[in-house]
């Protein structure tokens, strides 16, 4: 008979070697899941904001109109709707991701639209640089019009996740006071 001390004898368990307490495995984060979101929904966010960017090169719409206003506005309150509701961990970054996003769509839509934009009067450089090939002057506007575009993106989404971060904080401090 065991004494007290001693567990009762289990004869169905093997006998398992002492290993030392290891923390348990945290799952791997996933594709995207640092960012909150999968990769696909980090895309498709971006490209909710894309739609303006044609249609803007294409002269469909004008600065100023309430179509365009809903087209600048819009994607990034979705953006941050999104964020909020899914309670992503880090709201920045993942809207600095998505915003990241649709900077590459941007500059990619202003590149492909350059010529359908500009027409027989492209844009030119001025003063030192006016002398410069039409060729080189085309290029060097083009590369700075990529950054442009990649850093109104990143912008946008900076602005977007600081959106979403205090309203998730703010949502969360009046659930506690709950």
């Amino acid at each position: 008979m065991p004494s007290p001390d001693q567990p009762p004898h289990q004869p169905h368990q093997r006998y398992q070697p002492y290993q030392p307490h290891q923390p348990p495995r945290r799952p791997a984060a996933g594709r995207g899941r640092a960012l909150g979101l999968p990769p696909v929904a980090v895309i498709g966010l971006a490209l909710i904001a894309a739609p303006r960017v044609v249609l803007h090169d294409l002269d469909i719409i004008e600065e100023g109109t309430p179509v365009n206003a809903l087209l600048v506005f819009g994607p990034p309150v979705i953006w941050v709707a999104v964020a909020w509701w899914r309670r992503v961990a880090n709201p920045f970054l993942t809207l600095l991701a998505v915003g990241l996003a649709y900077g590459m769509l941007l500059a990619l839509g202003h590149q492909l639209f350059w010529e359908r934009s500009f027409g027989d009067d492209p844009p030119a450089l001025g003063g030192n640089l006016s002398d410069l090939d039409p060729t080189a002057q085309t290029v060097i506007l083009r590369v700075f019009a990529v950054s442009s575009s990649l850093f109104t993106g990143v912008l946008v989404g900076a602005v977007s996740g600081l959106v979403a971060r205090g309203l998730a904080q703010l949502t969360a401090s009046v659930s506690r006071t709950r």
